[in-house]
């Protein structure tokens, strides 16, 4: 069975950090590249950071960029994203996406997301 479950979301001060992690079950972990996502209320998904299934790329959306680092093991099936230096305008329900393209296909699993508040 196919699980991506996000864990480690929850209410911080601004100027805090958390870490977030993302757990996969049930497929070649190892073969997909992840993004993490974030959706706030009334807003579209952002796309925030992807990593390579190996781990040796990496990207950041600019809003996140020098606050965010994802990385991941892939040894235990994990992807974390360390959010530092929070502002308010970080708050959204964060998202972790498993992909792949196998020929025209393309395998794409969604975890159920874990809210992030960052509020004083």
């Amino acid at each position: 069975q196919v699980r991506v479950v996000e864990s480690g979301g929850g209410l911080v001060q601004p100027g805090g950090s958390l870490r977030l992690s993302c757990a996969a079950s049930g497929f070649t972990f190892s073969l997909y590249d992840v993004d993490w996502y974030r959706q706030a209320p009334g807003q579209e998904r952002e796309l925030v950071a992807t990593i390579s299934s190996a781990g040796d790329r990496r990207n950041y959306s600019d809003s996140v960029k020098g606050r965010f680092t994802i990385s991941r093991d892939n040894a235990k099936n994990m992807v974390y994203l360390q959010m530092n230096s929070l502002k308010p305008g970080d708050t959204a329900v964060y998202y972790c996406n498993a992909y792949r393209r196998v020929a025209t296909v393309k395998l794409v699993y969604w975890g159920q997301g874990t809210q992030v508040t960052v509020s004083s």
